[in-house]
């Protein structure tokens, strides 16, 4: 296969599109006309193509149940003001995909499969990409063994797809976040910095108990010594510390190597705040909230964008924001905002064209 294959599309009898308005769709609830999927077998990519949306047959044994082969990535496609459809950071996505498939000891996607199905993808779906404010097509790739065998071991066959959700705000308002410190996300040697399924799966029962509490997600602390802060369930945060953007690093591999969190680590940059990936305890955290010195708090993900949190409860202290008053993260977001919808030049090479 080359970068420019016409991947081959089975055409729907009918498109969901019809009589369905595109503004505030809750997110990942409605699926677009068509997928892409693609099949491994014994080292071969093969019956890469297009077909309509629909169920999938798998056999009761099909690996992934059992043992958890299983990875994913969010992206986004926007429409700019002139109407073209634009895939924000398509490459970086690629790789972290790999990066996660490495991990999990499943074989890398081509480019020419993930790239170029993605964008055929898109542009057949491009009438599915809301042109409306903080709205974008959000795209789903993912791939799962699917040996038809019980067995701890790597599978022999995998199936890739590509599903697309057309989504508005993933939070509409800010965000109260629980300080976890009896569960874990993620130790030193695991698997925390890639999108693997399980990841989730395993983040639910202190999320659910979060939530009964009264908050939105949790903020994940290590494994050791629940002291120091790493992300929160589905995004990385930063810290607005004075005139620096503070954010836990990445040396350790608990923590996912966010696609936004580097688009606004640069965007902040920019704006000329001085940029700190480092170890933040929840200690720190505290310290600087009681002198003032907390300004800001947010999260950084595709499905999430740049989302403001207006408390941060640890044990029973709460650190409450007023995120009317702030200048940091809206300006950031704002910028991010305008070269994703092309209101401005994309001075990173950022967009790839549909």
């Amino acid at each position: 296969m080359t970068a420019t294959m016409d991947i081959p599309v089975t055409k729907a009898a009918h498109s969901k599109l019809e009589g369905l308005t595109l503004e505030n769709i809750p997110f990942g609830k409605v699926f677009t006309d068509y997928m892409l999927e693609a099949d491994y077998d014994n080292g071969t990519w093969s019956n890469v193509n297009i077909r309509p949306y629909a169920p999938l047959s798998l056999d009761p044994s099909v690996a992934a149940l059992h043992y958890g082969q299983a990875i994913f990535e969010g992206i986004k496609a926007y429409k700019d003001e002139a109407g073209n459809a634009v895939v924000f950071r398509l490459h970086d996505n690629f790789k972290r995909f790999n990066i996660s498939a490495e991990r999990m000891m499943m074989p890398a996607v081509p480019e020419d499969i993930f790239v170029e199905g993605i964008r055929q993808l898109i542009d057949l779906e491009r009438a599915w990409i809301p042109s409306l404010p903080d709205h974008s097509l959000y795209i789903r790739p993912f791939m799962f063994s699917s040996d038809e065998a019980i067995g701890v071991r790597p599978s022999e066959k995998y199936k890739f797809l590509v599903i697309l959700s057309p989504t508005g705000p993933y939070y509409g308002t800010p965000m109260r976040i629980y300080v976890e410190e009896q569960y874990v996300r993620a130790v030193k040697g695991g698997i925390g910095y890639a999108k693997a399924a399980g990841n989730y799966g395993a983040s639910m029962l202190a999320t659910h108990i979060a939530k009964e509490k009264g908050y939105d997600q949790v903020l994940w602390t290590d494994a050791y010594e629940h002291k120091y802060v790493q992300e929160i369930g589905t995004m990385n945060v930063v810290f607005i510390l004075g005139n620096k953007a503070v954010t836990p690093d990445l040396e350790a591999g608990t923590i996912l190597n966010g696609v936004t969190r580097m688009s606004v680590l640069t965007i902040l940059k920019e704006m000329g705040l001085e940029i700190e990936e480092r170890p933040i305890s929840i200690d720190e955290l505290m310290e600087a909230y009681k002198a003032g010195e907390l300004k800001e708090v947010f999260g950084t993900g595709t499905a999430a964008t740049v989302s403001p949190i207006k408390e941060l409860r640890y044990k029973d202290f709460v650190m409450t924001f007023d995120v009317a008053a702030w200048q940091v993260m809206p300006e950031a977001k704002r910028l991010l905002d305008d070269i994703r919808y092309g209101r401005s030049e994309d001075r990173y090479n950022w967009l790839v064209a549909v």
